[in-house]
């Protein structure tokens, strides 16, 4: 029981306190300011990741939770990715960690066209909230939306090494955007979401 206590007492503690003075540590441990860019950019995708979360807690056809936990394991690389320094970008690569990719994209591609063959309609500007699953994957898409912006600050200060990061957003803010005008309409046939 002693040997129990003391290891609880020197586990790790997630208040570290070492962002107190408005600092935090990239990837290989630059330390950079919380409002740097950088930053600004993977945490917005952290927040996309978390209103995918909630998208899919509160999907309610079967092909839609599946699909969207695929694209926030893509999110996962993509976030890292955008946490790592320019100056530690090789280093990034040579250790194995994931990239997007255009393939990536691609998957996200293959989604529009199998919504649009559904028929989806999408004329005008959309009023969320028509059903909570809808709302969730609205709050999803201008997520991505804010996460695509701050990326695009990223690559005007040509710190975006892989430009495939923006173009896998904006496709992923059209395909939030078609799922949830799909979940709008309940007689909609199920799509074939990968």
């Amino acid at each position: 029981m002693a040997k129990l206590l003391e290891n609880a007492e020197n586990a790790m503690s997630i208040a570290t306190k070492t962002g107190d003075a408005g600092l935090t540590s990239l990837l290989y441990n630059r330390r950079v300011s919380k409002s740097d860019p950088r930053v600004e950019a993977y945490g917005s995708v952290d927040e996309l990741n978390a209103a995918l979360g909630l998208a899919r807690a509160t999907a309610d056809r079967p092909s839609v939770a599946p699909f969207l936990e695929c694209v926030q394991k893509d999110l996962v690389p993509l976030m890292a990715e955008l946490a790592t320094s320019s100056q530690d970008l090789e280093r990034y690569t040579r250790d194995g960690f994931g990239r997007i990719t255009p393939e990536s994209t691609s998957k996200l591609d293959q989604q529009v066209k199998e919504l649009e063959a559904r028929h989806v309609d999408f004329k005008g500007w959309a009023t969320p909230g028509a059903t909570l699953h809808s709302a969730a994957l609205e709050v999803a898409r201008t997520t991505c939306r804010r996460a695509e912006r701050r990326v695009c600050a990223l690559q005007e200060q040509g710190e975006l090494q892989n430009t495939e990061v923006l173009v896998y957003l904006n496709r992923l803010s059209d395909v939030l955007w078609l799922l949830a005008r799909w979940a709008e309409s309940p007689a909609q046939p199920e799509p074939q979401l990968v």
